[in-house]
């Protein structure tokens, strides 16, 4: 089925209701994109064909790029992480769904709401300051939540009412991919309760928040590359892929680099956005993370481009703040330098009128390779 966004995806709360009780059939949502778009999800996720009784939802991991995977997971893996979210936040709300519902974020924020008992309020992905003032103010005095993504999070900072309306939540989930440094500096600094949280489909949304795992939720490195497991994790996929990522019983072998420091999760980037200049690797989130704090730098974004001598050379596009000059190569060189190896400072820059991203925030790297390359 297809399951639309903002306030009209209210209409499957009935759907997820029965699901959380065990009462649903399998449903396969996808985008309410275009026709061509959703007939191709249909076919890559078998829409129709039988499929496991305990299966509640398949949630497409990719509906822009490349073939589309299906996690499929049971109501015992949804209510898993709603339950361990609700712990870890000091107890269950009412929810703000300002995420599209085909994505896992978005239905998550409709099962934690069943879950507890609480009656979402819908605003759209893409909404207005007003919006939010407005759906804030109807929500009630109990406690409240949101999940939102970087961008969602900067075009609220740039309204005085909107921040003052999001300060009163008492925890705003970032995910999605990494936040901004700065982004997240702000935020704070305007009282914002800012939980940045790390998951995906295939764990039933976010399942580590601010690096440290939800209750029950296990963690692994295997030569850097993150393991998750526990009880929010999905059956499988839907459509199959080899090498298959839940080979090993019990775990999820993810496409993401990290380090674990005393239990804490540091995600430093997926692996198929290394890039491999000089013989050295360099994870393009933590380049960002340092430009990001160049005051002329609004918004950037670090990828790879062919080089006959270095096999890859580091390139970064940037949104020039307002009011600022775009500072030059040399500049932006000697800046990363101060903080990383000189290998991960870019050589090449290119100013940008917005960083192109692609499901619900994800920075698109290789749409930028494609046109600098």
């Amino acid at each position: 089925m297809a399951v639309p966004s903002g306030a009209a995806a209210l209409e499957v709360l009935s759907v997820v209701e029965d699901v959380v009780a065990g009462r649903g059939p399998a449903l396969l949502p996808t985008p309410a994109a275009d026709a061509d778009e959703s007939a191709r999800l249909g076919d890559a996720l078998r829409v129709g064909a039988p499929i496991a009784d305990d299966v509640a939802f398949v949630v497409p991991t990719s509906g822009t790029t490349g073939t589309p995977k299906g996690a499929m997971l049971t109501a015992a893996a949804l209510t898993a992480s709603a339950d361990a979210t609700h712990r870890r936040l000091g107890g269950a709300g009412r929810w703000l769904l300002a995420l599209p519902a085909h994505h896992i974020a978005g239905l998550q924020v409709l099962v934690r709401s069943v879950v507890a008992g609480e009656r979402p309020v819908a605003v759209a992905a893409g909404f207005g300051p007003d919006e939010l003032v407005s759906a804030a103010a109807v929500m009630g005095s109990g406690r409240r939540y949101v999940s939102l993504v970087s961008v969602q999070l900067d075009k609220v900072l740039r309204s005085p009412d909107a921040t003052a309306a999001l300060a009163t939540f008492d925890a705003v989930l970032i995910g999605g991919g990494p936040i901004p440094p700065g982004l997240a500096e702000r935020a704070l600094a305007a009282g914002i309760s800012v939980v940045r949280t790390y998951g995906m489909s295939e764990t039933a949304g976010g399942c580590v928040y601010d690096g440290v795992p939800l209750d029950g939720v296990r963690v692994r490195l295997d030569r850097s590359r993150v393991l998750l497991g526990g009880p929010t994790l999905a059956k499988g996929y839907r459509n199959p892929v080899q090498p298959d990522p839940f080979a090993e019983p019990g775990w999820f072998r993810t496409d993401d680099v990290g380090a674990l420091d005393g239990g804490v999760l540091r995600v430093l980037g997926r692996a198929d956005d290394a890039i491999s200049t000089g013989g050295l690797t360099v994870m393009p989130p933590l380049v960002e993370a340092v430009l990001s704090r160049h005051p002329a730098i609004a918004d950037c974004a670090v990828f790879g481009v062919a080089d006959e001598r270095l096999g890859q050379r580091v390139v970064a596009a940037i949104v020039v703040a307002p009011g600022a000059s775009a500072p030059t190569v040399a500049e932006l060189r000697a800046h990363v330098a101060e903080e990383l190896d000189a290998t991960a400072a870019p050589r090449e820059v290119h100013v940008v009128d917005e960083v192109p991203r692609r499901g619900i925030g994800k920075v698109d790297r290789r749409a930028l390779s494609a046109r600098f390359g």
